[in-house]
């Protein structure tokens, strides 16, 4: 089997802010979060184990998945959970990919339902509520452990309006490699650390996923836990990450740009905004030039036509600025259920969720 990348250098990166937020559907160009290289699989002779606490142990193809299922389209951002980290950092030193504010994409995803799949392999659990479905693959070794996997809450995999689903295709268009082909799970409101690509393995079970990135990564620790070492402790007891904030960011003008003024004095200002975990949509985005002691509301830009519970929104406003330097523009958002951002988020050492105001700092305007 081919592979691209290695355990050592996995391939990371985030696309540049205007082209981001140039389309509200990610065409191409998304980020990448990998923690080991990218395996080339046959799908046509791929498999899906379905395992654990069911009276049918499952083995199934891709042409099965995609035949024997009722297909589901659910348009949902996929964002990284140490999105925006960078901000987090220059308060304080944080672990992990230096993410700016571009590890997210919003993507079209289809494939059968993942209730559906475990209602034929037919579940053996008291009560749902106190199980879970840990999802993994084996196809690569990774930085932390021989195979990655993560797991979320049973309930929520046979909850029908969560549309938790094995994506066989992105935008119309079978997975790529880079993206999970031939299969990968998508969960929307979760991290996208929980939506395992390359899938090989789906097991209901009494307890979280045993591999590294469920129990050791991606929790927000305490800030009492300030290294590896003061860390140790609290990684047993503290949650796995699951759901993100509300969020927002300003992607244009980029921080640190020079900008000119049009001839009647104003600025255009363009961005995204993502609402919390399963209350979207964002139904409203304010920008501030003042440092916050004004807010405007900007326009928003919904390609799903108010549809957006899972879905970023993009934003853009029109707003008169005074000429000068170290200028900066501030963005938050409110979401359907009442949520909005707060100026700061909390530090953690990991440097996960971060969900401050959005700002494009270090401004000069001409």
């Amino acid at each position: 089997m081919k592979l691209e990348y290695s355990v050592k250098e996995p391939l990371n990166r985030e696309p540049p802010m205007k082209d981001l937020v140039s389309s509200f559907i990610t065409e191409s160009g998304g980020y990448n979060r990998n923690h080991g290289p990218i395996p080339y699989i046959d799908g046509g002779k791929h498999v899906i184990k379905v395992d654990g606490a069911v009276e049918n142990t499952l083995q199934l193809s891709i042409s099965q998945l995609r035949t024997e299922f009722r297909q589901h389209e659910v348009v949902c951002a996929l964002q990284c959970a140490g999105n925006r980290r960078h901000t987090m950092r220059t308060h304080k030193e944080v672990n992990g990919v230096d993410w700016g504010d571009g590890a997210v994409m919003n993507c079209k995803w289809k494939g059968p339902k993942l209730k559906d799949v475990l209602s034929k392999a037919a579940l053996r659990v008291a009560d749902i509520k106190k199980a879970h479905v840990a999802f993994a693959s084996f196809q690569t070794l990774c930085q932390d452990d021989k195979w990655y996997g993560g797991s979320i809450d049973l309930a929520r995999a046979m909850r029908d309006d969560r549309e938790v689903i094995l994506a066989l295709d992105m935008n119309g268009k079978p997975l790529v490699a880079e993206h999970g082909y031939p299969v990968r799970i998508i969960a929307p409101g979760i991290i996208g650390a929980r939506m395992v690509k390359w899938l090989d393995r789906i097991t209901v079970q009494l307890e979280e996923s045993t591999n590294f990135y469920q129990k050791l990564d991606y929790k927000i620790l305490p800030p009492e836990a300030t290294c590896k070492e003061t860390a140790k402790k609290y990684w047993p007891i503290t949650p796995a990450l699951q759901e993100l904030p509300v969020n927002s960011v300003v992607a244009v003008p980029e921080a640190g740009s020079t900008v000119e003024l049009s001839p009647n004095g104003t600025i255009e200002i363009k961005g995204y905004a993502l609402p919390q975990a399963d209350q979207g949509p964002v139904v409203r985005v304010e920008v501030s030039v003042d440092d916050g002691r004004t807010w405007f509301d900007a326009q928003i830009i919904d390609g799903t036509r108010g549809r957006a519970k899972w879905s970023w929104v993009l934003w853009k406003t029109v707003i008169r600025m005074e000429r000068g330097q170290k200028r900066c523009i501030f963005s938050r958002a409110i979401d359907k259920g009442g949520n909005t951002q707060p100026p700061h988020h909390p530090w953690n050492i990991r440097g996960l969720a971060y969900n401050g105001y959005g700002a494009s700092e270090d401004l000069t305007i001409l």
